[in-house]
């Protein structure tokens, strides 16, 4: 359910970052987990050791979450990885969602708000959550597929955070968009809170 330019500007945008802001942990990184097993995971957070040891250099987190992609995904077909996420949606909501973040999220529902998830994790993995929250949309990091859909380890979007958020809104709402509100807890949010009436930082504390 990836954002699209709605046919006509909505009323009242409301922004929520997704991971730590509505989740009490990152959902890319527990989905990856999840998916092959501890065991799996850590042997494959091992090989991944150049790449750590040159995150502490760059401090690039998108090239840091793509050497994750290549090491766990690469060659998986994307219909199959849309199937697990929303498994991993239906074992992990209950664990995972802030209570008072889901709160906030249908008293802006409630008020007729247009209510989209801007998010750095891919958005394949978060989007089983964005629909059972019934966002009105969602934009995070696209993933890039090869000809036979199957993961190439590749993003085919910058990674959606910092001012590549406000980017993303911009390319779906118009050069002019502007927030009712927007909540975040990272400095990855800062731009996204810089362009609403209502700044939400890290607001969300309770946990399931």
């Amino acid at each position: 359910m990836e954002a699209e330019r709605p046919s006509r500007q909505p009323g009242t945008i409301v922004a929520f970052d997704f991971d730590g802001t509505m989740t009490v942990r990152d959902s890319y990184t527990a989905f990856l987990r999840w998916r092959v097993g501890q065991a799996a995971y850590a042997a494959g957070i091992a090989a991944m050791t150049p790449a750590l040891v040159a995150y502490l250099g760059h401090r690039d987190r998108g090239r840091l979450k793509a050497a994750a992609t290549r090491q766990f995904l690469l060659g998986r077909p994307l219909a199959l990885l849309e199937r697990e996420a929303e498994d991993f949606c239906a074992v992990h909501w209950a664990r995972m969602m802030r209570p008072d973040a889901l709160e906030c999220w249908n008293g802006w529902g409630e008020k007729g708000a247009h209510r989209v998830i801007v998010t750095a994790s891919p958005a394949v993995t978060v989007a089983p959550f964005a629909q059972r929250l019934g966002a009105e949309a969602l934009i995070g990091t696209r993933l890039a597929v090869d000809a036979q859909g199957r993961i190439t380890g590749a993003f085919a979007s910058p990674n959606c955070r910092g001012q590549e958020k406000v980017d993303r809104l911009r390319a779906v709402y118009g050069e002019d968009v502007r927030l009712a509100a927007a909540y975040g807890d990272t400095s990855g949010d800062h731009e996204m809170l810089a362009i609403a009436d209502h700044k939400g930082w890290r607001g969300f504390k309770r946990r399931p």
